[in-house]
């Protein structure tokens, strides 16, 4: 099941660490850590191999595959030693990345990109595209109202920032969609009508890797254990792209609105606190949480819970780009149309769905490629 996966931020820290990631799996250089779709509890699903993954990309940037490799094995995010051994995929991958969309003519750009992804398949006879948005945050703004159904929308693409524009090129030209990233991506109800008429399946978003990966074991447990969260604060310290992009107030408040949904919708209630994200250049790819939660047990008695997450951003996320690629494609081959809830346990917003709690969103995760 030979299938195509084209990063949207091709050339970024994510994508980097994904190509790497896989052409080391391939060549049995590393064990499959980190990668969900190799648990046992997905053998009998019907996923492409991981050795049949294609890679190519759109991005705006021109610096090279192999010199972000380079930066990112300097950092400790990638062992150097397995980038000297995955050079030629390196190079191949770099070979399909194509000119992102920066500006100009909206429906000129959606030509070029469904030209390039079409001439992807095509060229390496893949039976279906992925697309994955692992590009920076975009700041969310209010749907225009011709958002709101598909002959309004493709009557006015200018109203679409770069974010959904890929993700309305993606599914026009028949290709599953996944927003890895908190913008607003496919999460428009005209975009929802186009994937449902081509019939091609999306899931999203923002992908959660750290802090609030954490939080959807824990505020579950709260909940279960009766006791009263009475706020609940975090700090996050990132470096890289990611955290330069975050720093603009506007690009996080995305982030910002993704990680807070989860509290309020596990517990029931509206919790104090604030979620904060400062950016610290000397971090690198790297990332660092603090978590400070007051809590109320028997007797009105006031407690407290804190933890530390430290993890390398693009190296937690690779393994996840695999797996959703691998699930997508597995879920169009199935037939699946329109968004795929049961990839929650993937993320912070997930789409149609309110359920937080990691180990109910394993379950159905388990349950749903069980079927395909």
């Amino acid at each position: 099941m030979r299938t195509g996966v084209w990063l949207i931020g091709a050339r970024g820290s994510v994508a980097t660490a994904t190509v790497i990631g896989a052409a080391a799996l391939r060549a049995r250089l590393v064990p499959p850590v980190g990668c969900v779709s190799e648990l046992p509890d997905f053998a009998g699903a019907r996923l492409p191999d991981v050795a049949d993954l294609v890679f190519g990309g759109h991005d705006v940037t021109g610096i090279p595959l192999a010199k972000r490799a380079e930066q990112l094995a300097r950092g400790g995010a990638v062992p150097e030693h397995v980038v000297r051994q995955v050079g030629p995929a390196i190079e191949a991958a770099e070979a399909e990345i194509r000119p992102g969309h920066q500006d100009g003519d909206p429906g000129q750009a959606v030509e070029r990109l469904r030209d390039d992804l079409a001439d992807f398949r095509r060229r390496h006879d893949l039976e279906r595209v992925v697309v994955i948005n692992v590009a920076s945050t975009q700041p969310r703004s209010e749907p225009h109202p011709a958002t709101r159904d598909l002959a309004s929308l493709e009557a006015d693409l200018h109203v679409l920032d770069s974010s959904s524009l890929y993700a309305y090129a993606a599914m026009g030209g028949g290709c599953a969609y996944v927003d890895f990233t908190p913008s607003t991506g496919g999460r428009l109800p005209a975009l929802r009508e186009l994937a449902l008429s081509r019939g091609v399946p999306y899931a999203g978003s923002d992908a959660k890797t750290g802090e609030t990966l954490v939080k959807s074991v824990l505020a579950p447990m709260f909940a279960q254990r009766a006791l009263r969260v009475r706020s609940w604060s975090g700090t996050n310290l990132l470096g890289g792209g990611d955290g330069q992009t975050l720093a603009d107030p506007l690009a996080a408040s995305s982030k910002i609105s993704s990680k807070g949904r989860l509290t309020t919708e596990v517990l029931g209630y509206p919790v104090d606190g604030d979620i904060h994200i400062d950016y610290v250049p000397d971090l690198g790819d790297w990332k660092t949480a603090w978590d400070h939660v007051s809590f109320e047990g028997f007797l009105g008695v006031g407690m407290t819970l804190q933890f530390t997450w430290q993890g390398c951003d693009s190296t937690l996320a690779a393994p996840l780009v695999l797996d959703l690629a691998r699930f997508m494609s597995a879920a169009q081959a199935a037939g699946r149309a329109g968004p795929v809830p049961e990839l929650g346990f993937f993320f912070k917003d997930p789409v149609d769905t309110t359920q937080h709690a990691l180990s109910r969103q394993f379950d159905a995760l388990v349950a749903w490629a069980g079927a395909l």
